[in-house]
Order: C-alpha cells, then sequence, then structure tokens
C-alpha cells in the first residue's frame, strides 16, 4: 500500500518534526501494538471529531498508548498528559523518517 501523506501544524513535535513539513505516513493494518513504542504514529484526536494528531508513543499500558509531543515544553503538547491512554482503534499510521 503506498504512503500517504500529514502536514505538521504546531509545534508539538519540534524539534524533531516543524511546523509546515510534511511527511509520509504508511497506514496501519494488523501491526503488533508494542512494536509502536518510540514510533511516531498518526491517530484521530480522542475527542476531537475530525481532527488527526501526530505524536510519540512513550509507552504501552494495558493494550493503550502513551502519546507525548516532542518538544520540550510541557505546554507545548495536547498529548496523553491532556487525555489519558489512546485506544489503538484510533491510530491512522505510522510516520516514515
Amino acid at each position: 500500500m503506498p504512503p500517504d501523506k500529514v502536514r505538521i501544524s504546531g509545534h508539538s513535535m519540534y524539534p524533531n518534526f516543524k511546523d509546515g513539513e510534511i511527511f509520509d505516513y504508511l497506514p496501519i493494518d494488523d501491526i503488533e501494538i508494542e512494536s509502536l513504542k518510540g514510533s511516531v504514529v498518526v491517530l484521530n484526536h480522542p475527542y476531537k471529531q475530525d481532527v488527526k494528531i501526530v505524536k510519540r508513543v512513550r509507552f504501552i499500558e494495558n493494550g493503550k498508548l502513551f502519546l507525548e509531543g516532542d518538544n520540550p515544553d510541557p505546554n507545548a503538547s495536547q498529548d496523553s498528559h491532556n487525555f489519558g491512554l489512546v485506544k489503538p482503534e484510533l491510530l491512522i499510521g505510522v510516520i516514515r523518517q
């Protein structure tokens, strides 16, 4: 399956991903969730309909994902610190770096 594209919007993934950059991502079909630790993923926002977000999988607990932005400023990212663990069903793809 060919990769899709995602545009970074905002500074939550700085310094590794900058606002406005475009990246390829591979859609997730059947993937072992444990293999995603450390990966950057594209997913549907858990509370905002029609919003996609890009975050890094920091750890997996009880089959759910803890996601964080790369920005060291804790106020720069809306992530699992705000919305908690995320169900894997929200995943859309994995960014190719």
